[in-house]
């Protein structure tokens, strides 16, 4: 007789079903988590993983089970202070809450929050759910690509949400078959040579008892091969498959002025580095064209963007001629999708702004996809802001949003960017 020991360590994936379900069925708690993480990084560590708190009462499952019922009256052993029937004071301070900031429970007990970490991965696909680029055509089959999860086969690894429980069925009882095809051809004849003994005038006892051993032994050997193993398990394999749509380029201007302070721009930064993130993880070759801007626009690296503290007055329609002039010379709007993001705290010369209008009216709006004006700011919307407002009737491509604390950073961008209906 031959014993198998399994001793194969499990997974360190082992949960994976259990956390995809996880994350399915407190999404809307997940979702709003990364919301609130966005305002609480630095501008640097945006994109990596989050940790993640729910509520106890959030995951609290109903729970039925069986009450002691009756009246009960107990005193325990090693009380030296109550008879039965002694009332007991009620302890000062309303029951020992003490002075921690948790909830006390009736019964003395409590729970704690439910903390858990998402990967990378993960948070960006929650940060960018259902979000697109608003009005993509394809101009051109050329350089942008979207990739598209798709079916591609079978493969023995995986992790065990994507378990094919017919295909794995299938592969084990092909394995028994081929395993214990000879037995049971054996188990076959030695049966038919047991029952013509049982048959004969004069059975032989001796052969019949060894006949029967041989059964005993052949099949305890056929029950051993185990029903389902590791090697019979196939695993749904899905793979990007690049789906060419168009051509498309982003403008992103940002104004660097003497008005924007560091907050500001700092918001203003966080604003496209979520921009980025999403071009970069949703699309392939976006172009990006960097804008920054004071009293004179210039087109600069995405370091520079960034990092560079050059500042002075403030004269937007610098940087939206600089744009138009760009677009006249790389790119044709009839070969490519084109977007701009605009980020100022509306800070503008007086005479500046109806300009900007006119710009917008007569040369941009008209050969771009879509435009978002972002206005960060904590005074009253400026002079830019209401020109800019009065273009929002005539033109369904354009959108202006208003930014007043980090924490309205991720809703306005979600807002702008969120998925069009079909």
């Amino acid at each position: 007789m031959v014993h198998f020991i399994d001793r194969r360590l499990n997974g360190k994936n082992k949960s994976a079903v259990n956390r995809q379900r996880f994350l399915r069925r407190y999404k809307q708690q997940i979702k709003k988590a990364v919301s609130d993480a966005i305002s609480k990084r630095s501008v640097t560590d945006i994109d990596s993983g989050e940790s993640i708190t729910i509520p106890s009462k959030d995951i609290t499952e109903p729970m039925l089970h069986h009450g002691k019922g009756g009246r009960r009256e107990i005193v325990h052993p090693g009380n030296d202070q109550f008879s039965q029937g002694d009332r007991i004071k009620r302890p000062d301070g309303g029951g020992g809450q003490g002075s921690g900031k948790g909830d006390a429970s009736a019964d003395g007990e409590g729970e704690d929050d439910f903390v858990f970490s998402i990967s990378k991965d993960e948070y960006l696909d929650l940060l960018f759910e259902d979000l697109e680029l608003p009005n993509l055509k394809k101009n051109q089959l050329d350089k942008l690509v979207q990739y598209k999860q798709v079916r591609a086969g079978y493969r023995a690894e995986g992790v065990p949400s994507n378990i094919d429980i017919v295909r794995s069925l299938r592969g084990s009882l092909a394995r028994r078959i081929a395993m214990s095809a000879d037995k049971r051809r054996e188990l076959a004849e030695l049966e038919a040579q047991q029952q013509a003994l049982e048959q004969a005038p004069v059975p032989d006892q001796h052969q019949l008892k060894l006949l029967a051993e041989q059964i005993a032994e052949l099949k305890q050997r056929i029950a051993a091969v185990p029903y389902i193993d590791s090697f019979d398990l196939r695993y749904r394999n899905y793979q990007k498959r690049p789906e060419p749509t168009s051509k498309a380029v982003m403008f992103c201007l940002m104004d660097v002025s003497g008005s924007m302070d560091q907050a500001t721009k700092d918001m203003a930064k966080r604003f496209y580095i979520l921009l980025y993130l999403f071009l970069t993880r949703s699309y392939k070759n976006v172009e990006v064209v960097y804008i920054r801007h004071h009293t004179q626009a210039k087109e600069v690296d995405e370091q520079e963007f960034f990092y560079s503290q050059e500042t002075g007055g403030t004269i937007v329609s610098s940087a939206l001629k600089l744009m138009h002039e760009i677009i006249s010379q790389r790119y044709n709007p009839e070969e490519w999708n084109i977007y701009g993001a605009q980020a100022s705290d509306g800070d503008n010369w007086t005479d500046d702004s109806p300009l900007c209008q006119q710009i917008m009216r007569s040369q941009l709006l008209p050969l771009v996809r879509y435009y978002a004006y972002i206005e960060i700011t904590t005074r009253a919307h400026q002079s830019l802001w209401q020109q800019y407002e009065t273009l929002l009737p005539q033109f369904e491509n354009f959108a202006i949003q208003h930014i007043r604390e980090q924490a309205d950073i991720y809703p306005v961008f979600r807002e702008l960017f969120k998925k069009q209906a079909a």
